[in-house]
């Protein structure tokens, strides 16, 4: 569905031609649900998150403004009610992520699976802000541009760059301690699949 198409639904919706929300609904919810899921690291949250989202979204439709992209506008509800989420239970536990090294931009879904639940990543990202993991997340596990998520997070693309090498310095130093205390606990180590670059 093209901007056009979302900017007609949502004059439809505001005209009183209410069930047509149901088409941005069916259009966006697994991609929001994604972006939840790997926020919150459990189902349930992320279910009664997304449909918060789109609850919120369908009530604040006549704020919505025709000039900025409808799914940006959809993800930043969807982060800050991630991020009430994350604030309520005092991030308690994390979502499952893995992060390669910064030249390599591929989508990480491929590897998600494999590694969905090591310990090491989970370690790693207990020590992440929720805007860091909401940045790596966005751009590692969503594919989104700079520009998109600029749109999504309201900061600049300037700062988001900088930001993400942070994060992703951050998120590399941690991976690696907790790989070593792996190691330690097990008494072997890590094999090279796991082992995170620092370039």
């Amino acid at each position: 569905m093209d901007e056009p198409a979302f900017h007609q639904i949502v004059a439809d919706v505001l005209k009183g031609e209410i069930d047509k929300y149901e088409l941005i609904m069916y259009r966006c919810h697994k991609a929001i649900f994604n972006y939840c899921y790997h926020m919150l690291g459990d189902y349930a949250e992320a279910e009664d998150c997304t449909q918060e989202a789109f609850l919120k979204a369908y009530r604040n439709l006549s704020k919505f403004e025709p000039d900025k992209p409808f799914e940006a506008w959809l993800y930043r509800i969807a982060s800050n009610q991630c991020i009430d989420y994350l604030r309520k239970r005092k991030l308690s536990r994390y979502l499952p992520f893995l992060y390669q090294k910064d030249q390599d931009n591929r989508h990480v879904d491929q590897v998600i699976e494999h590694k969905y639940y090591n310990p090491s990543v989970l370690r790693a990202l207990a020590r992440l802000t929720a805007e860091e993991r909401s940045l790596l997340i966005l751009r590692c596990v969503e594919d989104k541009s700079y520009h998109e998520i600029s749109l999504i997070l309201q900061q600049s693309t300037t700062y988001l760059r900088k930001k993400f090498q942070r994060a992703a310095a951050k998120f590399r130093k941690h991976y690696a301690m907790a790989e070593g205390e792996e190691t330690n606990e097990h008494g072997q180590r890590p094999g090279p699949e796991t082992t995170l670059s620092k370039g």
